[in-house]
């Protein structure tokens, strides 16, 4: 496996260093093409990155206390279900930060679909390896043990180098980069096989089909409305909102639109969708046998860091990522760990990226803002304008957590650094807007009006782009009726505890 796809940053949202053939279909492009570019000096990106990264917390607070800057709106596990979205959706081979890139020449590798070819790869017949013997069902690695959950988890199948690390085997390197999104892409593989052992006579191409309207399902009526809300999402689909058909009450894509086919925006993939960032963690637990561990550390028994075989102690409970109904004690480790609060701050180790993952550029916020630099995104305010959402003054942009010190303590962008007077960068804007809604530290906290139409309306247009999808062939369609909890409801949970007794 060549190590450059492998080691460039991509924790969350990578679109990193890594050069590709001009050949390719599927072309990135601009939702706003007619605003001006926001343009930035380096010392000013430097002075504002610097101040989105949180002070380093030698003491993580213990699990029996309430940490003020978890958002209780958001579980964990939405942070890398995001991400695995994201590797679904988008690979820019071709960008780099240490030159001035055109998005009209940038060249997306993945079709800009969810279509999960970041699980199928180039199918059985291209590459056999990925698959058992009859074609059909998914290659697993090794058992992990500790889940409670789950007491037949394994890992993605992977490389056996006489020396170094062991890399996976699967159709998306970038789903190795850290464990919990290897143990998701291990989920959707086992998925995958679950649906052969119910269906074991289907070909495999009605299988891919069946698992990818599920997927789309969990994609369009649960991670969408968990990130940025029932109410924008109502705008964008009101047959959703209303209960009624989608023929009756049609879609309403008021800023993502194409010719000919969906593109990948520049603003989506650079600014909105880059909102997990503030959503990671510093720690995080596995199982309730092994301890918390850090997204990064020095030593390789204590770092969620991936692109190698970890323990198999490892095996994750997704009880502690996502709500399976279960109800546990929110003051102790069998709790469901929230995800940070989607504001303009980032954990520490995100200032820091290890050399494993990143070269050049070391700080995630400082990459973020050079990249929404070189690339010419219009500034925050002046996409609100466009959008004709109301413009959030320059003393309400704050830079710094969501909480309730924040909110006496941060700063205004524009006290940063003269040139964020009424000019936001557009990565930063979009953050500073969902925290305008803190009440105090309990308030759920979802991307706000500019972040969460970029993102819904991205969604819903890729989705209705593809004339593949559910919502395009079939929007009538809903899940087995045998995978719906009690609610009648379908969603990340419902698809793991599918996932979890394939054969």
């Amino acid at each position: 496996m060549n190590d450059q796809h492998t080691r460039k940053h991509g924790m969350l949202r990578g679109l990193e260093n890594v050069t590709g053939s001009s050949t390719f279909e599927g072309r990135f492009g601009r939702m706003f093409r007619t605003l001006p570019k926001a343009e930035f000096a380096d010392s000013a990106l430097k002075a504002l990155a610097d101040a989105m990264s949180a002070p380093k917390e030698d003491t993580p607070t213990p699990e029996t206390e309430t940490d003020d800057e978890e958002n209780s709106g958001i579980s964990a596990g939405y942070t890398y279900l995001g991400q695995f979205i994201d590797h679904d959706l988008t690979f820019d081979p071709a960008s780099s930060l240490q030159k001035q890139n055109d998005p009209n020449s940038l060249v997306d590798f993945r079709t800009p679909k969810f279509d999960l070819d970041n699980i199928y790869g180039r199918g059985p017949d291209d590459q056999p390896y990925l698959y058992e013997k009859d074609g059909k069902k998914f290659v697993l690695g090794r058992s992990l043990i500790n889940s409670d959950l789950d007491k037949n988890v394994r890992d993605v199948q992977r490389n056996n180098p006489d020396t170094g690390d062991k890399r996976a085997i699967i159709g998306d390197p970038r789903n190795d980069e850290n464990v919990i999104v290897s143990q998701l892409q291990g989920i959707f593989l086992r998925f995958h096989n679950r649906m052969i052992d119910l269906n074991p006579n289907a070909d495999v191409a009605t299988v891919q089909r069946m698992v990818r309207w599920h997927y789309q399902w969990v994609v369009l009526h649960d991670f969408l409305p968990t990130i940025i809300g029932d109410e924008i999402l109502g705008k964008i689909l009101p047959h959703l909102a209303k209960k009624t058909s989608i023929h009756k009450d049609k879609p309403e894509l008021s800023f993502y639109k194409w010719t000919k086919e969906p593109f990948m925006p520049v603003e989506f993939s650079v600014a909105a969708y880059r909102f997990g960032h503030s959503m990671v963690r510093p720690i995080y637990r596995l199982n309730q046998v092994v301890p918390r561990f850090d997204i990064f550390s020095d030593d390789p028994l204590t770092s969620l860091t991936g692109f190698r075989e970890f323990p198999k102690e490892w095996a994750i409970d997704w009880r502690l990522f996502f709500d399976f109904g279960n109800k546990p004690d929110p003051h102790s480790s069998q709790r469901i760990q929230p995800a940070y609060k989607i504001d303009s701050s980032l954990v520490n180790p995100l200032a820091n990226l290890p050399l494993s993952i990143a070269t050049g550029i070391r700080s995630l916020p400082l990459r973020n803002l050079t990249r929404g630099s070189r690339m010419g995104l219009p500034s925050g305010q002046d996409v609100a304008r466009k959008m004709n959402i109301p413009v959030v003054p320059d003393e309400k942009l704050k830079v710094g957590k969501a909480n309730q010190d924040g909110q006496t303590a941060n700063q205004p962008i524009s006290k940063i650094d003269p040139s964020f007077t009424n000019k936001a960068p557009l990565w930063f804007y979009i953050l500073a807007e969902s925290q305008q809604v803190f009440v105090n530290n309990d308030t759920p906290i979802r991307l706000g009006p500019v972040g969460g139409r970029i993102v819904g309306e991205v969604f819903v247009g890729l989705m209705l782009g593809d004339s593949h999808s559910f919502l395009s062939q079939e929007p009538t369609w809903t899940p087995i009726p045998e995978f719906m909890n009690k609610n009648k409801e379908f969603g990340i949970a419902e698809l793991i505890s599918q996932a979890i007794q394939a054969k």
